[in-house]
């Protein structure tokens, strides 16, 4: 028999195996699907995140508030600190202009901003090139922004972006260790139907040790049987995941959530990637449950043969 027809023959035997056993195999699918979609879930939305944060970085911005009736043309020392070596751009915000983008953020609020005609400020938005700042003289010089008579507040967006990463890691590491913990639950289930299904087969088993037949043709199909299991869990899982990234990103310009969820491409290399693992994590099962005393072997090996020396010895 040839490798193909050998392979041909695990599969065939595996797919027969997972129709008689439906049930139990479907447990173990979909233990693995569970926790192959939590833990995707858990790293897709790290990966969103940390993209983002990645393009927000670049664009980082300091905004400097003034007080109600100052204007940024009578602070000519605000002015000249705008001007140091890492500030990419200046833009000023109007009072008209700053009503306008709080309306459009929050359109709801309207009355707020319509009621007192100095709840908006003027402001100067400065774009900080990240690269360009010294660790050690950044923090002084937002100190002298905030020291600057008529200004109110300075809001620097590296505040909440360490914030926001703090967020990204910590969702990464609940993947890592909830989707650990349900993928060796999904390991341990395959493990187990996989060993109920060698019980079932001990008779076939028996006769195929008793006629020579060698490991590689014993265990192959229930391998086999493992792997199927794993890479079905895995393309449940790839398939939830697309499915839930597909309605998500219909609304992805709703709200910032929704941006945030699905405001990239979804990684098609990464949801292969999740099957091959479901796969991996069925066959390691499967070798687990199939241990040498796992199996049952031949009445020849069990039962051992005692010699009779000659009658009247």
């Amino acid at each position: 028999m040839t490798l193909l027809q050998a392979l041909a023959y695990f599969l065939r035997e595996a797919l027969v195996s997972l129709g008689r056993s439906f049930r139990v195999s479907m447990l173990a699918v979909g233990t693995i699907a569970v926790s192959l979609f939590l833990g995707g879930l858990f790293f897709l939305v790290a990966d969103h995140l940390s993209r983002w944060l990645a393009r927000a970085q670049e664009d980082a911005k300091v905004v400097v508030y003034l007080e109600p009736g100052q204007a940024i043309d009578s602070l000519p020392e605000l002015t000249t600190a705008a001007a140091a070596p890492w500030v990419r751009k200046t833009l000023p915000i109007g009072a008209d202009e700053a009503r306008r983008r709080f309306l459009e953020v929050y359109p709801s609020l309207r009355e707020l901003v319509e009621k007192d005609a100095q709840a908006l400020p003027e402001s100067l938005e400065l774009t900080i090139d990240a690269s360009q700042a010294p660790a050690d003289g950044f923090d002084p010089w937002l100190a002298k922004l905030r020291g600057i008579a008529g200004v109110s507040l300075v809001d620097d967006d590296r505040d909440w972006l360490r914030q926001l990463g703090a967020v990204a890691a910590l969702v990464r590491g609940l993947g890592l260790v909830l989707g650990g913990v349900l993928l060796g639950a999904g390991i341990f289930t395959i493990a187990s139907v996989i060993r109920l299904t060698a019980y079932l087969y001990q008779q076939e088993i028996a006769i195929q040790r008793l006629v020579g037949a060698t490991e590689f043709y014993i265990r192959g199909p229930f391998y086999f049987e493992g792997l199927l299991q794993g890479l079905f869990g895995g393309l449940l899982a790839a398939g939830g995941l697309a499915i839930g990234f597909a309605v998500v990103r219909e609304r992805a310009r709703e709200s910032l959530l929704t941006t945030l969820l699905a405001g990239d491409q979804l990684p098609w290399g990464w949801l292969l990637v999740l099957v091959a693992v479901g796969g991996a994590a069925g066959l390691v099962g499967a070798i687990l449950s199939l241990q040498r005393e796992a199996l049952p072997h031949s009445p020849l090996e069990e039962t051992p043969v005692e010699l009779e020396g000659p009658q009247g010895a």
